[in-house]
């Protein structure tokens, strides 16, 4: 017995007991952050499974803070893609066939998170609201006020009327500028995500530098007109900053 004791290293059994359960650990984080986001979509054609290793986990339903439940992972319908490959190799870029702004292509996709709205953590109400609508909220007198300033594209042409502000609750911060632009139909409101764009309180002017004023009269609207939900956000977000991009055809493209 003092022989077998004598011939056991407590140190080396500690390490590769460490290897193991580290290898196991890594393991089960790969495989669990493939709940969210796979298999990936192949071009190749929808029998061909792309999940790599270690394989996809089997469904767990989580439970959220609001009490519904959901299951993951899970297939998901993906919208038909307004784009064609401009080469016949796998994962060529896409060329758009249409308005790419509004079809979600490139720079303007989206997520297509839950159409719901985004909600307190600690009431179940929406974060984001119209000032109107949310009494106990003001913009600061040192601030600079938009509501009636006329907002303009990039083009230097008008393109509608701030007519309100949207509130993130959580925050404390204006999240969009919500603008009262003409249509065809009439008017009709759009929102304007505050890190794109610019005041001149000074000139009582709101600058856009990603769209043009008729891209913004055609700027997707939310279903409701005093709340937004999550898609809408990523959405409204993802058309306005793809304007970078995708606004005229001489910013598609390189710069030398």
């Amino acid at each position: 017995m003092r022989n077998v004791v004598g011939s056991i290293d407590l140190a080396l059994i500690a390490l590769y007991a460490f290897w193991i359960f580290f290898a196991g650990l890594i393991f089960y984080l790969r495989r669990e952050d493939k709940r969210e986001g796979y298999p990936l979509v192949s071009d190749r054609g929808a029998r061909v499974m792309v999940q790599g290793f270690p394989a996809m986990p089997p469904p767990k339903a989580f439970r959220l803070a609001d009490g519904s439940t959901v299951q993951v992972p899970r297939r998901e319908e993906e919208p038909s893609l307004a784009a064609r490959p401009v080469a016949g190799f796998p994962g060529a870029p896409l060329q758009p066939t249409g308005d790419p702004m509004q079809d979600g292509v490139g720079p303007a996709a989206y997520a297509m998170r839950h159409d719901v709205p985004d909600m307190m953590f600690d009431a179940p109400v929406p974060k984001i609201v119209p000032l109107r609508t949310a009494p106990e909220y003001s913009i600061e007198r040192e601030d600079p006020d938009p509501r009636g300033m006329t907002v303009y594209g990039f083009d230097h042409n008008a393109g509608g009327t701030v007519v309100d502000g949207w509130i993130d609750r959580s925050d404390m911060a204006l999240r969009y500028l919500e603008v009262e632009v003409a249509s065809a139909t009439g008017p009709r409101h759009v929102l304007v995500p505050m890190p794109l764009v610019r005041i001149d309180h000074r000139r009582r002017r709101v600058n856009l530098a990603s769209v043009t004023a008729a891209q913004l009269a055609a700027a997707p609207a939310t279903r409701e007109p005093t709340q937004i939900t999550l898609r809408e956000e990523d959405r409204i977000a993802a058309y306005f900053a793809s304007g970078h991009l995708y606004a005229t055809p001489g910013r598609l493209g390189p710069v030398l």
